[in-house]
């Protein structure tokens, strides 16, 4: 495919749009001299999301400038990382990733026999790999190894030794899959410069490595299969995506951490050359970009309507979408994805003893509730009560939300502004004096005279709108609002704790973000809420 163009020219393509090359200079001579031979792989964990569109694209372009390209299947990989894949269902999930991913490169264009697919433990399992292993396993510390894998591999308190190992397997694939690349996201480039620093000591080429920016999820942090609403799900409905668009963060003039526009960028404009503005005749109608650059100008500018550049994002994923959503129409594929990701258990206890209990009632699991990092924009006392604080906060929707809060005693109005707090989104508003509170504040508190109370913290780096999940609980989705008579936060609530080292707690499993735990100052031993 790319026999038409010169070594610059496919360099050019090779490398638009990625954020960093570790080889550059090796990369020309190679194309100097022949086609690039490079790999891109996948962990098959939870559902691929729509940010998948971005290796995707950058893989049609890899073709175009005549690479050879093997996307592996690490299935092994998914069970090493904390087991985010349960053994029993790797090879379903490995089958569900084969069929999405393929259905995803048809939709943008990319002949599927210019490709290879291989599955991970089709060799890792080999002799060789094996020995490969204990090989490397010799020569990489622990402290390497640890730091290689801290922005990909769970961070839990207590790692096991099979998230240790996953870096080192990572590196060997470069190996086995004899390839002069690896291409994958700029969240890998530690396990990048770890196969660059040890594979020459097993006697192996060092690779050339190309990342890729992260994609900014819809609450603006990193899209993440773990986290639901930072995410459309390739086989959501056009009315779901929708509506997940519609509480996408995209402040008007505000082009930073914005993943719609981080969409347009780095997926739409590198398959289709342009972004067609959809607006009503009356603000000007219709506009064609053939730059992104324009793009980005006019929506700093606030040329373009947050309104008027999410309906535009929303026809585009759709045309992007609907022959994946068809293709996983078939009984075949509706029989897989339910059987590779099965729905949470429910709770059927009490069927037979009390006819009023139905098998349909949930749970209650804290992945029901919808915890999010705040930061508060404004905080003034109540007008009606003294007592109480009005804080607006942003949650990383459109509008910040509107919270009451007791804090007064607690925190002056300066300690809370522009503070970064922890807020539960999806308790049913309820008005306190007159003025309706929208979430509200979790706070560690000790009970005593005087009684003692902090908000808590969200790890450092946090963002408004980034999930807080319970360890364990990653995958389960918020409930829209929590039904008052069902008491699900006041169940759970029982078990909140802060630890002997500060951390919040559900069961002694920390409360944590992608970036870490949520903490409070010095309550030790105190209660949530």
């Amino acid at each position: 495919m790319g026999e038409q163009l010169s070594p610059d020219e496919k360099f050019q393509l090779i490398t638009r749009n990625l954020q960093e090359v570790l080889g550059e200079e090796r990369l020309k001579e190679i194309l100097k001299e022949r086609e690039l031979k490079v790999y891109w792989g996948t962990a098959t964990t939870g559902k691929p999301h729509v940010a998948y569109f971005v290796p995707m694209s950058k893989i049609a372009d890899f073709l175009k400038a005549g690479c050879e390209v093997t996307i592996l299947f690490a299935d092994l990989h998914a069970y090493l990382d904390n087991m985010k894949a349960p053994w029993e269902l790797l090879e379903l999930r490995v089958q569900y990733y084969e069929q999405i991913i393929k259905a995803m490169l048809e939709s943008i264009g990319v002949p599927l026999d210019k490709l290879k697919f291989v599955k991970g433990t089709d060799y890792q399992l080999s002799r060789e790999y094996t020995l490969d292993v204990y090989r490397l396993s010799s020569m990489v510390t622990e402290h390497d190894a640890k730091k290689a894998g801290a922005e990909v591999v769970k961070q839990v308190e207590h790692p096991l030794l099979s998230g240790l190992l996953y870096p080192g397997l990572q590196a060997l694939d470069e190996e086995y899959l004899k390839v002069d690349a690896q291409f994958g996201g700029v969240d890998q480039r530690k396990i990048f410069t770890l196969a660059e620093k040890y594979l020459p000591s097993l006697g192996y080429t060092k690779r050339i490595h190309m990342m890729n920016p992260m994609v900014p999820g819809l609450t603006g942090g990193k899209m993440s299969s773990s986290e639901e609403e930072s995410k459309i799900d390739l086989l959501d409905k056009n009315q779901e995506v929708k509506k997940k668009l519609k509480r996408a963060f995209c402040e008007p003039g505000n082009v930073e951490n914005n993943g719609v526009l981080s969409f347009v960028k780095h997926v739409l404009f590198p398959l289709h050359s342009e972004f067609i503005i959809k607006r009503d005749p009356k603000w000007g109608g219709d506009k064609v970009y053939t730059d992104y650059e324009e793009v980005d100008k006019d929506f700093a500018a606030e040329q373009i309507h947050p309104g008027d550049l999410k309906a535009s994002v929303e026809l585009a994923l759709n045309k992007l979408l609907d022959p994946i959503r068809k293709k996983f129409e078939t009984p075949e594929l509706k029989k897989l994805t339910a059987s590779a990701y099965p729905e949470p258990s429910k709770n059927k206890g009490g069927a037979k003893g009390n006819p009023k209990q139905t098998v349909d009632e949930e749970e209650v699991i804290p992945s029901r509730l919808d915890i999010r990092v705040g930061k508060v924009i404004s905080v003034e006392k109540h007008p009606d009560a003294d007592s109480l604080y009005l804080e607006k906060i942003d949650v990383g929707e459109e509008q910040p939300r509107t919270v009451v809060s007791g804090l007064v005693a607690y925190l002056s109005q300066e300690q809370l502004q522009d503070r970064l707090v922890v807020l539960l989104c999806n308790l049913k508003p309820q008005k306190m004096r007159g003025i309706e509170s929208q979430a509200m504040l979790l706070c560690a508190s000790i009970e005593g005279e005087p009684r003692k109370v902090e908000p808590l913290d969200p790890p450092e780096g946090s963002a408004p709108g980034d999930r807080v999940y319970v360890e364990g609980y990653e995958s389960g989705k918020p409930d829209d609002e929590l039904k008052p008579k069902k008491k699900v936060f006041e169940k759970l609530q029982v078990d909140l704790k802060i630890s002997g080292k500060c951390v919040a707690q559900w069961k002694e499993q920390n409360l944590m973000t992608k970036l870490g735990h949520i903490t409070c100052k010095t309550l030790t031993g105190g209660n949530i809420s």
